[in-house]
């Protein structure tokens, strides 16, 4: 196994559980009530026209050798506004929070939410973290022995305001973009201190950014049909105190079809893109291989100012289960110019997951995946909710 190679452990005591036969049923559902809270449960008594809100929790547990034992809470905020039925989808509001014994830390939101008869969405992300990131170089084909690891801190701030437009499920607006890099620490005579790409010891990128969605998914966490298109172009420069002037292009295209109507089994596909143009610090550049597309290869592994990657996913459910299976294929690579894409270099991963539902309304799953890659040891990935 990869070095580096990070093995995470959500509720261990799930599996355990998911493995029992279906009479066991009533000590799960007990079992998830335990994580679940209602904030609005007393509303909702008094008015049942009201959207039971639910916030449901997992304890974390994590080691790699970068932050030795890692721990904290990963939750999913879903709800609604008051006024919304069923022609509304439940709005996201995920929170991650990460404590390491070396004294590191990672606090995460991505959120997805819609207002009454979603005229308007608020989409984005917000990171505030002290954590390491590993450096092998720029480029398609950087070495392992190139490995180093370097320390920093972020604080993104991405919130995305669109606007219900011409149809019911195309949304077009914009926001802005606020990623600050800083202190930085990089080992003197090491790749990085000697390659010192622009924003190698700190950057900060302001800008706004436009944005375009398209999104028919039937459900936020775990879709089984539907499409879902997200472009948005940002311009940064140093008007705002920015350090950078650059243009950062991003594309995400996802499609669902259930392809089971007994067990309601699910192909899934996803394509992204990430293109820079300009002055690009190293923060923004396209980072490949993370826990949601590329699985199997660290995150960083490979970088550049552009990256395409493309997956397909099975998902296999059992009637009356809380248990699913899923398999999971891709490829992709990081890039300079167009011409420098070539086949030879294009990175494969593959891999098996397990899937147990925790809220079987919302159909949100806690997934346990293990991808592997043609240049790749393999990593394994535990979250809340699929991968796309």
């Amino acid at each position: 196994m990869k070095t580096l190679q990070k093995v995470v452990l959500i509720i261990c005591l799930i599996l355990s559980l998911s493995a029992r036969s279906q009479e066991k049923e009533s000590g799960l559902e007990n079992f998830v009530e335990y994580f679940t809270f209602y904030p609005n449960k007393n509303n909702v008594a008094q008015d049942s026209t009201l959207y039971l809100s639910k916030i449901i929790t997992a304890p974390i547990l994590s080691y790699s050798p970068e932050t030795s034992l890692g721990f904290g809470v990963g939750a999913k905020y879903l709800f609604k506004f008051k006024g919304s039925g069923e022609e509304t989808r439940t709005s996201n509001m995920p929170v991650s929070l990460l404590y390491t014994l070396n004294s590191q830390f990672f606090i995460y939101s991505g959120f997805e939410i819609f207002t009454n008869q979603e005229k308007w969405v608020i989409s984005g992300n917000i990171i505030f973290q002290n954590y390491p990131r590993l450096y092998y170089g720029i480029g398609q084909n950087t070495p392992e022995t190139n490995e180093e690891i370097y320390d920093t801190n972020q604080f993104l701030f991405e919130p995305i305001l669109l606007k219900q437009a011409f149809t019911r499920y195309l949304f077009l607006g914009g926001g802005v973009r606020y990623n600050k890099i800083y202190n930085t620490k990089v080992e003197l005579n090491k790749l990085l201190d000697v390659n010192r790409p622009s924003g190698y010891n700190g950057s900060t990128s302001v800008g706004f950014e436009l944005a375009a969605l398209y999104d028919s998914r039937d459900n936020i966490l775990n879709a089984s049909k539907g499409w879902y298109l997200e472009l948005t172009k940002g311009f940064y420069g140093t008007a705002l105190d920015g350090t950078n002037q650059f243009k950062l292009t991003r594309f995400d295209l996802r499609h669902y079809l259930k392809i089971s109507q007994k067990n309601d089994d699910v192909l899934a596909f996803q394509a992204i893109g990430h293109f820079a143009n300009g002055d690009t610090p190293l923060s923004e550049l396209a980072l490949f291989g993370n826990e949601e597309i590329m699985r199997g290869y660290i995150e960083g592994r490979y970088i550049e100012e552009n990256l395409l990657a493309a997956q397909v996913e099975y998902r296999k459910t059992f009637k009356d289960s809380r248990i699913g299976m899923v398999a999971f294929l891709g490829a992709g690579d990081v890039f300079n110019k167009s011409k420098d894409i070539s086949l030879n270099d294009i990175k494969i991963n593959y891999g098996l997951g397990l899937r147990f539902m925790l809220d079987k309304k919302e159909k949100l799953n806690i997934r346990f995946d293990f991808g592997s890659g043609n240049k790749s040891d393999g990593n394994f990935y535990v979250n809340i909710a699929e991968a796309f």
